[in-house]
């Protein structure tokens, strides 16, 4: 498998799902599935979406889990994410969604390895229309970013991390809505 962030750099985030949504696979699948599964307890699967979706790696370790009621929404691999789940997928990107909301009601919300992608710029309003759709938005992150916390309006649930092989930091935080 390439390594993403040197082909990040050359083709941008955008261009990258571009040019390779149909080969993608996330290299940290082991640690979004052992932060799924030790969390599992702590969400309502009921209504799931599954939002810059990828491969449908969340999916995939949900639908193990016995999760069937999934969606998946992400751009540019929907046609990997379908292929790969069997779950249907909206082709919404991060604008589309600022913009006119998501379609439907979700009991959680998952973004894995997506939201630090987002223009700081716009990412409160990206997470709020997010926590228009589900009370419960969970973010699977490499790194500290997006620090959601640190909204107006947004507060951490909880968070929890596993460490790679490497000793780096894969991240699971739970975000809701607050007012007052």
């Amino acid at each position: 498998m390439k390594k993403i962030r040197p082909l990040y750099d050359e083709h941008g985030a955008e261009g990258y799902y571009r040019t390779f949504a149909d080969s993608y696979e996330n290299p940290h699948f082991p640690e979004i599935k052992a932060l799924l599964e030790g969390n599992f307890s702590t969400f309502d699967c009921s209504a799931v979406l599954d939002f810059a979706a990828g491969g449908g790696e969340v999916t995939q370790v949900l639908q193990d889990l016995g999760v069937r009621n999934i969606t998946g929404c992400d751009p540019f691999t929907f046609d990997l994410f379908e292929k790969n789940t069997r779950c249907a997928c909206l082709r919404l990107s991060f604008m589309d969604v600022i913009k006119n909301g998501l379609p439907g009601r979700y009991s959680v919300i998952f973004s894995s390895f997506a939201l630090h992608l987002c223009p700081v710029k716009d990412l409160f309003s990206l997470s709020w229309q997010l926590l228009e759709a589900a009370p419960v938005l969970v973010v699977l992150t490499p790194h500290k970013r997006p620090e959601l916390e640190k909204l107006e309006g947004i507060g951490l649930i909880w968070e929890d991390f596993v460490v790679t092989e490497k000793g780096k930091k894969v991240r699971m935080k739970a975000y809701e809505r607050r007012t007052g």
